[in-house]
């Protein structure tokens, strides 16, 4: 940027319009006086935001655009901002992402699922939300599966199926897969799904307590004892949330805001009648504005798209074109600083605080789900590798990830005990079968480090087994393809022989791969740990008269064959369990 045309800019009110030197337009902003605030950029320290020497670095030209006053400024900007994009300006994007709860009545056999909608959601299907987490609307889609027995498998699961999986002998689905419902049995307990999600709860509570008398006196007594635990379930549900309820009755939305850096998070949580009825995330990265600027450029785009505008909007804090901002959206806006307001913008405040922490790693996990076309977000990923050389000390393991994270706790290792067939797959199915007859809580996904065949392993078991709810993908390295020395990495997914390709450095292979990677490092130590320890027992093994008690009692006394060896006399005679002649033979060790 040429410094001396700062000096040709108009002290006038108006917009500002910065480029690069492609002639794209980096950023547009409006001032009370254009030098004075255009000049701020380019005086070393004078503006603290974080992107602020970013984008001064590409800036090489400015445009002003004068006008009467700052009204007029305001409402020239955010015309501006909407026709260009610019790259470090707020916008409020068409294609903007929510989660939601999709119920897919446009099936046969309907199922609930988490999703995510860009713009507006199909109309085929009902969906509930906005949510402002990926975590929320998971534990109410939990909450939701343990209540009513819809399918959790796929389609291609569904027409498959030869019999029940094992959610329907924990009466966690009817099983329309192979009958065991009529269409109608199924279609009523997703309309008292649907109730549920709606908050029609008092009428749906009702409904089944008739339904129950109404089974109980034509002597259907298990019917009518499922019926009284659903009912028993929802009541649990809402007891243990307690309704947010705004005590003035009136409309309003309370915002929140939280920032890192160069990026926001907002959240709006709306009430209506003065009850809380939603909640909307927004995120917004690589922004140059200050906050007053971000709340003047979201308001004015968020409510010219709005149909209803509430009484009054509940702000953090003060703006400087405060009743400029409501004068244009047409509502009051305001600054509590104590009571019932208070407390819903605290409520806000850290809402928008958690979906800032969250919103990297959820928007990770969606996307996973996304380019691997699996029917839910696999917010728990379970990984298996096996380890052994040439079929000696066969070993395997499972960890766990949870919300992209490793959970140690949830690690699993498995000595082979079936050695005839001496290879990795004979070992993964034991370790899967083992592992998954014996677990309470199934994972989202499964992935498996070997391929295709790998893969297939596990389908097999999870069909012997019943168990129809979790995903399968393998992970195989490409060794005939590499990118600058890196290699490509093939993703088999459930039921396809040929593989896709992730993009090489994309956070979605990258958290797959770092799954895999920890499986492999978790499994090769194990195995080391299990090859030591039998190379020392075979080696106690040869001296006479040392047994297994004498063995157990010399390594945990010296920790290790090598400290046995090395070991004098004096300390052999510490071990109680030795006598002179066993001591005699141990100095003689090899």
């Amino acid at each position: 940027m040429d410094k001396d045309k700062l000096h040709a800019i108009p002290s006038d009110p108006g917009v500002y319009i910065m480029k690069d030197a492609s002639g794209s337009i980096l950023y547009i902003g409006k001032a009370k006086s254009l030098s004075k605030r255009v000049k701020q950029y380019f005086v070393p320290g004078r503006d603290g935001r974080e992107m602020v020497p970013y984008l001064t670095q590409k800036v090489t030209d400015i445009e002003t655009i004068i006008v009467p006053n700052e009204k007029e400024a305001l409402l020239l900007e955010n015309t501006l901002i909407k026709k260009h994009q610019p790259t470090y300006n707020v916008l409020l994007k068409d294609d903007k992402t929510f989660i939601s709860i999709a119920v897919t009545t446009s099936k046969k056999w309907p199922m609930i699922t988490v999703v995510r909608v860009k713009g507006k959601p199909d109309e085929k299907n009902l969906h509930f939300g906005p949510f402002t987490s990926a975590h929320a609307a998971r534990e109410t889609l939990k909450t939701m599966q343990k209540i009513f027995p819809l399918r959790q498998c796929s389609d291609a699961e569904l027409s498959s199926r030869k019999r029940p999986c094992i959610l329907y002998g924990i009466k966690r689905c009817l099983a329309p897969c192979v009958g065991k419902c009529t269409e109608e049995e199924y279609r009523s307990h997703v309309e008292r799904a649907i109730s549920f999600l709606r908050g029609e709860n008092k009428a749906l509570v009702t409904a089944l307590e008739n339904e129950m008398k109404a089974a109980s006196e034509a002597l259907e007594f298990e019917r009518a004892g499922a019926i009284h635990m659903t009912i028993r379930q929802i009541e649990a549900t809402l007891s243990s949330k307690n309704a947010l309820v705004h005590a003035s009755k009136k409309d309003c939305d309370v915002f929140g805001i939280y920032r890192s850096l160069e990026a926001f998070s907002l959240v709006k949580l709306v009430f209506r009648e003065g009850r809380m009825i939603g909640a909307e995330p927004y995120y917004f990265k690589h922004i140059a504005s200050d906050e007053d600027e971000v709340w003047e450029t979201f308001l004015l785009q968020h409510y010219q798209h709005e149909k209803t505008i509430p009484k009054e909007i509940l702000l953090p804090r003060t703006i400087k074109q405060k009743h400029l901002i409501e004068e244009l959206i047409g509502t009051r806006i305001h600054v509590p600083e104590k009571g019932v307001k208070k407390q819903l913008l605290e409520m806000a405040q850290k809402n928008a605080a958690s979906s800032f922490q969250e919103e990297s790693q959820e928007r990770v996990i969606l996307n996973v789900q996304e380019v691997l076309h699996l029917k839910n977000p696999p917010a728990h990923i379970e990984c298996f590798d096996t380890s052994n050389i040439s079929g000696a000390d066969q070993v395997a393991c499972s960890v766990s990830y949870v919300d992209g994270k490793y959970d140690k706790s949830k690690t699993r290792l498995y000595t082979i005990k079936d050695l005839s067939k001496g290879d990795d797959y004979g070992a993964m199915k034991e370790a899967l079968t083992r592992h998954y007859k014996k677990a309470k809580v199934y994972p989202d996904l499964l992935i498996l480090d070997g391929g295709k065949g790998q893969r297939n392993i596990a389908l097999d078991v999870l069909k012997a087994l019943d168990i129809a709810s979790i995903e399968v993908i393998a992970l195989a390295k490409d060794e005939s393809l590499h990118t600058k020395g890196i290699t490509q990495e093939k993703v088999y997914l459930p039921y396809s022989q040929d593989p896709i390709y992730l993009p090489l450095y994309s956070a979605e292979l990258q958290l797959l791969q770092r799954i895999r990677d920890e499986a492999h490092r978790v499994a090769i130590g194990f195995h080391k740990k299990k090859r030591s320890k039998r190379v020392i027992q075979s080696s106690l093994e040869t001296i006479p008269g040392i047994g297994p008690k004498k063995r157990k009692a010399l390594l945990t006394h010296f920790g290790s064959l090598k400290r046995i060896k090395n070991a004098s006399k004096d300390e052999l005679q510490e071990v109680s369990e030795l006598n002179s002649a066993d001591i005699d033979r141990i100095l003689k060790m090899e």
